[in-house]
């Protein structure tokens, strides 16, 4: 069976937990999460309204409503990093919470309405923003923080069945203990050696990368959902297209050229019947919220018109999954 083009986004929603251990929390950083608050209901309207399917791979604590109920859910066994600086729980006894309903580190509220909203999957960024190759953590650990995970957005009334690994720390020992938890697929990055790793890369990796946001460094390579089918082990590796870059003031042709070259890969993918799939943080929403919603509004409208002209069609990764395990 020939499989139709797919348009995945994916969402890391972490607010403070998925960058504590390099922002600060002063005035201005609680205001670019206040701004990332405000503008989560606003994706939520847009997507809604353009039946646009998304996931949200949610920092498990999250779910929390208080301190003292993430002090009930602190796990028996937590990271032994070497670096205790990427530690969520090392932070937390260093700085403590905000307040006692901390806005910044707890979001019942906006899980809530991703839960209502049509076409959303809420997913798991593990539960204390977990990073996988970081030295000294063990297995054991990142399992017990997956179940954790998953048990909080059980008892929350949705099943976790998709991964998205926190500062995309992709580490394939831990795949199976993911398809333990039920897991059936994680987000990968992109199949370009400048993307791997992810994290602790050289700086010519990262001069690519940044400059690959805007410039056609090396074509796209497309990515086809019968290749991801030859591999029926699970959990199946989506593999990112692209990080949406916000918009920034002063940067008037960095700004056209990055959406220039994510509507002309959505607009090749459609055409290829490939999949393309695009990620960013809420929160990096946070300093500019107008301007980046209103690039949001022209991908989301170059999408409906790839959809009506192509048959490209917006699935969220479990939506994925399922339409390669079924035609696979």
């Amino acid at each position: 069976m020939e499989f139709p083009g797919v348009f995945t986004i994916s969402l890391d929603f972490e607010l403070h937990w998925g960058c504590f251990e390099t922002m600060s929390l002063d005035d201005q950083q609680q205001q670019y999460f206040r701004n990332t608050i405000d503008v989560i209901p606003q994706m939520l309207k847009l997507f809604s309204e353009k039946n646009v399917h998304v996931t949200w791979a949610t920092v498990g604590m999250l779910f929390m409503r208080n301190k003292s109920e993430w002090m009930h859910n602190k796990p028996a066994l937590v990271p032994s990093f070497d670096n205790p600086k990427v530690s969520a729980y090392n932070w937390i006894e260093e700085h403590g919470f905000y307040s006692e309903e901390d806005p910044f580190h707890f979001a019942p509220q906006l899980i809530q309405q991703i839960q209502s909203a049509a076409h959303q999957e809420l997913a798991t960024h593990t539960y204390a923003h977990y990073f996988c190759l970081e030295k000294g953590q063990t297995p054991q650990q990142f399992k017990t923080d997956i179940e954790k995970a998953c048990a909080v957005a059980k008892a929350n009334g949705t099943t976790i069945r998709s991964l998205v690994f926190p500062r995309n720390q992709f580490n394939p020992e831990y795949l199976s203990i993911c398809a333990d938890a039920g897991i059936t697929s994680i987000r990968s990055s992109p199949d370009i050696w400048y993307w791997s790793p992810a994290t602790g890369s050289t700086f010519m990796k990262k001069f690519f990368r940044a400059g690959d946001a805007y410039l056609k460094f090396q074509p796209i390579k497309m990515v086809y959902l019968k290749d991801i089918a030859v591999n029926k082990q699970l959990p199946l590796c989506l593999p990112a297209s692209r990080l949406y870059r916000p918009w920034k003031s002063g940067q008037p042709l960095q700004n056209k050229l990055k959406m220039r070259r994510i509507l002309n890969e959505m607009t090749e993918a459609a055409r290829k019947k490939a999949y393309y799939h695009l990620w960013w943080h809420p929160h990096n929403f946070g300093n500019n919220p107008r301007e980046c919603m209103d690039e949001l509004q022209q991908i989301v409208e170059n999408y409906c018109q790839l959809r009506n002209k192509y048959g490209f069609e917006s699935l969220t990764m479990e939506e994925t999954t399922q339409l390669i395990l079924r035609n696979g």
